[in-house]
């Protein structure tokens, strides 16, 4: 997919100034360059940035529609991106939501390289790049979004008590078990987790068994 194919695909789903269309395009050659310095993408997969990386990371967006003013709440947030590597979700999605403030945390130092170049390239006022566990950081935030970068088991506890409203990760597989661990350790409420499959969006095979994973606080 191209800059143009994926603007045409997005419009559809979300209103672009002309400055957002402007940062989009120019992720492709910013993760070209800076991922031939230090590889926060696979060499095989740079190709796909837009497919499996920009609407992937946008798929939490397009499940924020699907929920009466979650969309808009999310907004204005402040939103942990915890685990980012070089910018994924956080960076798409600070660009989609510009009145959202946003912390993206790793605790690779070469991978923060990568998402604050790109995010000083594109003059995202709203995004502070922190290379950092997250134990350390003494803030709380209404959201927390991840990539995959662990187990829930593992990653609730990271983040339990920074969040005001919930957790959006984005998990692929059988996540049945490991939910149910979650709710149980946790004594998280009956209803408060939801998943939304990737594939009701993206109907490419790649996005087969993604989900976007809801924990409600």
């Amino acid at each position: 997919m191209n800059t143009a194919a994926f603007l045409d695909f997005i419009r559809a789903d979300f209103p672009l100034t002309e400055a957002q269309e402007a940062a989009f395009t120019a992720l492709d050659g910013l993760y070209r360059e800076w991922n031939a310095q230090i590889n926060v993408i696979s060499r095989k997969d740079i190709d796909a940035l837009y497919e499996h990386h920009v609407l992937h990371s946008l798929a939490i967006a397009r499940y924020l529609q699907t929920v009466p003013g979650l969309y808009e709440a999310f907004a204005s947030a402040s939103v942990l991106d915890l685990g980012t590597g070089g910018g994924f979700p956080g960076i798409p999605l600070a660009i989609l939501f510009p009145g959202a403030q946003w912390v993206l945390c790793d605790s690779v130092g070469k991978k923060t390289i990568v998402a604050q170049a790109v995010a000083s390239a594109l003059n995202l006022q709203n995004v502070q790049v922190v290379n950092a566990r997250a134990e350390s950081l003494p803030q709380q935030f209404d959201f927390v979004v991840s990539r995959a970068v662990a187990s829930l088991v593992d990653f609730y506890p990271w983040v339990k008590g920074k969040f005001r409203r919930g957790i959006l990760y984005l998990k692929g597989g059988d996540v049945v078990e490991e939910l149910a661990t979650v709710m149980a350790r946790h004594r998280l409420a009956k209803g408060s987790v939801h998943t939304w499959p990737v594939s009701s969006w993206l109907p490419d095979a790649w996005f087969e068994g993604k989900l976007v994973i809801h924990l409600e606080k």
